[in-house]
């Protein structure tokens, strides 16, 4: 039976690649940063931190492929570039070089849409496209996710490790657990009304099985070695989203904004509201990110979007 690691084991996407390659028949081993949130049977947890060297050797011993997922988030605004780069970046590398040093076949690293995002904010996007680090938009979370890529794939060439990385869109879909559910907090806010009016935000959406499909296909087919790949479903609007959630949860979501917020409202709350920082460059931004390329090569096919947002919606506590 073929060990895979999967780091951060106990994140929102880790925990249905772990899933996933339960089902497949895979023996998996996980890492978690501190004692207190280990795996349950039969995932073999270690303790491993992006921070820090120890641990990781005995993380990749015996695994024969890497699901590199773990990452620091920032989502809400307040995290500085430090708290962010460092450990996205350094800790991709501590990864490799374990997995250099144990021979393992292949590394899948989560990088994100926010490393693929071209300067125009209108049209599509695909592998292609690099993010400029020098723009002057980039928020800390985007630039930790573009430079720990860029650092992965310079890491990869110099040492002759075989690399693929899957760039997720913005992830939604069912919780397995309340914690570090990612993304997720956007449709947990609406269904308790906050923001109390729909900001001009749009996001291309993947859903998170979806996602973890993709990282396992990434993750033995030949054709991925090497490759960048965009995990992504469809795009959506926020105020579309809300009505999606009031069009079919009934009371569930009588909370759930109708009304739209001016852009100049939403730039001038950003200023004291921390979770607005990292997403009002998003604002008005209609760019579509494509997974044409996952769905040739590996298959991929994401599930209509109102079934991730439903999904999402009643896996949440109430």
């Amino acid at each position: 039976m073929e060990r895979v690691l999967v780091t951060g084991g106990t994140g929102f996407v880790a925990g249905w690649c772990i899933a996933g390659l339960l089902d497949r028949g895979y023996a998996v081993r996980t890492t978690v940063r501190d004692g207190r949130s280990p795996a349950q049977p039969p995932v073999e947890t270690v303790r491993a931190d992006l921070t820090s060297d120890d641990g990781w050797d005995a993380a990749v011993a015996d695994c024969a492929y890497v699901l590199h997922v773990a990452s620091p988030l920032g989502l809400d605004g307040r995290a500085d570039a430090g708290a962010l780069i460092s450990p996205a970046r350094d800790g991709a590398l501590r990864v490799l070089r374990a997995a250099t040093r144990s021979g393992v076949r292949r590394v899948v690293m989560t990088s994100s849409t926010a490393a693929t995002t071209p300067a125009d904010s209108r049209g599509v996007a695909d592998e292609t496209v690099w993010t400029d680090p020098a723009d002057p938009n980039l928020t800390p979370y985007r630039r930790s996710k573009l430079l720990a890529e860029r650092a992965a794939w310079d890491y990869a060439a110099a040492n002759g490790l075989e690399l693929t990385t899957v760039l997720p869109a913005a992830v939604f879909g069912p919780v397995r657990s309340p914690a570090n559910a990612g993304s997720v907090e956007v449709i947990a806010r609406l269904l308790t009304g906050r923001p109390p009016l729909l900001p001009r935000f749009g996001f291309t959406i993947v859903d998170v099985r979806d996602l973890a499909d993709l990282h396992i296909r990434a993750m033995t087919d030949p054709a991925a070695a090497g490759e960048r790949f965009i995990g992504a479903g469809e795009f959506r609007w926020l105020a579309e989203i809300a009505a999606t959630l009031r069009t079919h949860l009934g009371g569930a979501a009588r909370k759930v904004p109708t009304r739209p917020v001016p852009d100049g409202l939403v730039r001038a709350l950003a200023r004291v509201v921390p979770p607005l920082r990292t997403l009002t460059p998003l604002l008005g931004r209609d760019l579509t990110f494509t997974s044409a390329k996952a769905q040739r090569v590996l298959g991929f096919t994401p599930r209509p979007v109102a079934e991730t947002i439903l999904d999402c919606a009643r896996s949440l506590p109430g």
